[in-house]
């Protein structure tokens, strides 16, 4: 007698699952490795993991590490030193800084307003006896070139219009012939920075001059 149909195609059902379930363990395999751990207790003891060495594991690769100490540079005592001459500096030039920056960038109504002294100078306008007192001691004495550019003489100082860029003003010496030439009130200070605190000079001038100025 003939087996029944189901019955011959059992054998062919068995091999399918058996791919099917070789399959599906490959996968879960490679997608979800099993978690290893320490291995702890002797094979002999016959002692197995329990859920609380599982959990210890877990929480240990879970536990958030200390963040790492940056160092502080003002724990670095060259480095405060640095700080606290920087600061020396910008003091000792701040004054002459300012009154170079007023004379040559302030607003004439703003200063008019304000009362601010001093007040805006024309194109051309020669600098008030104090203001160029002031100029004259601080500023022009330090240029590297003071004495070509002083030439035959001093007679005064002015504002007025760079020769070249138009859109900038300088200040100016005033010969004794008449001639005149400008000048850098930025190069004075940086060589008065130079000659006062050598040490420290370039490294200062780098960090706030940013451009060289002619």
């Amino acid at each position: 007698m003939a087996a029944p149909p189901l019955l011959k195609t059992l054998p062919l059902l068995r091999l399918r699952i058996r791919l099917c379930l070789h399959h599906h363990n490959f996968l879960t395999s490679a997608i979800f490795p099993p978690l290893r751990l320490p291995f702890c207790t002797s094979a002999s003891s016959g002692s197995t993991w329990s859920e609380e060495n599982v959990l210890s594991s877990a929480s240990e690769l879970l536990r958030v590490k200390e963040p790492p100490k940056f160092f502080d540079r003002f724990d670095d005592p060259s480095y405060r030193k640095w700080k606290d001459k920087e600061d020396e500096i910008l003091r000792d030039i701040e004054p002459i800084t300012l009154l170079a920056k007023d004379i040559l960038h302030s607003d004439r109504f703003l200063s008019l307003l304000l009362l601010k002294f001093p007040i805006w100078y024309m194109d051309g306008e020669r600098l008030a006896p104090d203001e160029e007192k002031t100029v004259i001691e601080r500023l022009l004495a330090y240029h590297p070139h003071s004495v070509d550019k002083i030439g035959c003489g001093l007679d005064s100082i002015m504002v007025d219009r760079h020769p070249q860029f138009r859109q900038s003003r300088c200040l100016f010496v005033v010969r004794t012939d008449g001639g005149w030439i400008d000048f850098s009130y930025q190069k004075c200070i940086r060589e008065y920075i130079r000659k006062k605190y050598p040490s420290y000079a370039e490294r200062f001038i780098r960090e706030h001059f940013k451009r060289s100025s002619g």
